[in-house]
């Protein structure tokens, strides 16, 4: 039987049919195309997106989260992206290790994945594996990226709801942000909110927030380690997750567009482009506008 013919529609209540499905997807297995054009939607599962610095705590207030979504018997899919080395393209893929607490839980499936050179961790790969899970039958799929800067708008392409996390010692950094990326934000989360001048920082941020129109932006204070404050975000999420985004179509482009971009890059090789950048610097003279001429 073809691969694709035996993991068109994976299952969330069969982990493994799940994990070999994403396999197929991410490593653009035989059938992989086939795979994704065959998914259907029919719990329509929102999408959280967990982003913000590095240091905010969001693998831990991921795994401290989990535990306050799996009431009433939901199932939750994670997936967690590390950042790819620009050298090596190797990834740490640590998050199995910070979330451990649920890794062999029944209702929980977690996946660690590297970022694939994409700053915000948002590649075309995590947008395909990202909705395989959501046709698995999960209630919720949870997606924690990397948090470098203003790459975290990339999530917007991604997440049906998005928080952004950040901790009592980023009010320097809140105040240089961009408005494009408090604009991503449906909620913001001040973990390690027993931190001296954890209230003052939130009652900045409100006030920012509120001077950028963001009148219903709710502000949340968690300490993720001690599972303070998560009951009121998983609140918000079981109130807010199934509504309309007003983004749909944003979102949608943003995906098709990183899509396509992958299709017609499929045929640059990141390791072989190095390698034939290094011969033709020692042929003499380098241009790289002329290097790159050459893929044009």
């Amino acid at each position: 039987m073809p691969v694709s013919a035996m993991y068109v529609q994976p299952n969330c209540t069969d982990f493994k049919s799940v994990a070999r499905a994403l396999t197929i997807v991410e490593n653009d297995l035989q059938g992989a195309d086939e795979l994704l054009k065959g998914l259907t939607f029919i719990k329509n599962a929102p999408v959280i997106g967990i982003t913000g610095p590095p240091g905010a705590g969001k693998s831990t207030l991921v795994n401290a989260l989990i535990g306050h979504l799996l009431a009433g018997e939901k199932k939750i899919a994670v997936l967690a992206i590390d950042p790819t080395s620009p050298f090596n393209f190797g990834s740490l893929l640590g998050d199995r290790i910070r979330m451990a607490t649920h890794f062999n839980h029944p209702d929980i499936f977690i996946r660690s994945i590297a970022a694939r050179g994409s700053l915000g961790g948002l590649s075309a790969k995590t947008i395909e594996m990202t909705d395989v899970l959501r046709a698995s039958g999960f209630d919720y799929v949870l997606v924690e990226t990397v948090g470098v800067g203003q790459s975290e708008v990339e999530v917007a392409g991604l997440a049906d709801l998005t928080f952004l996390v950040l901790v009592p010692e980023s009010g320097d950094e809140v105040q240089n942000m961009k408005s494009g990326l408090m604009e991503i934000a449906d909620a913001f989360i001040i973990n390690k909110a027993d931190r001296d001048g954890a209230e003052l920082f939130a009652n900045n941020l409100a006030k920012i927030i509120h001077q950028s129109g963001g009148d219903n932006t709710p502000v949340f204070k968690t300490v993720a380690t001690k599972d303070e404050g998560l009951a009121e975000v998983a609140g918000y999420i079981a109130s807010a997750g199934h509504k309309r985004n007003s983004r749909k179509e944003f979102l949608l482009a943003e995906k098709a567009y990183r899509i396509i971009q992958q299709k017609r890059m499929q045929d640059v090789d990141k390791k072989k482009l190095q390698q034939e950048i290094a011969e033709a610097m020692l042929e003499g003279p380098f241009n790289l506008y002329a290097f790159a001429g050459k893929y044009f």
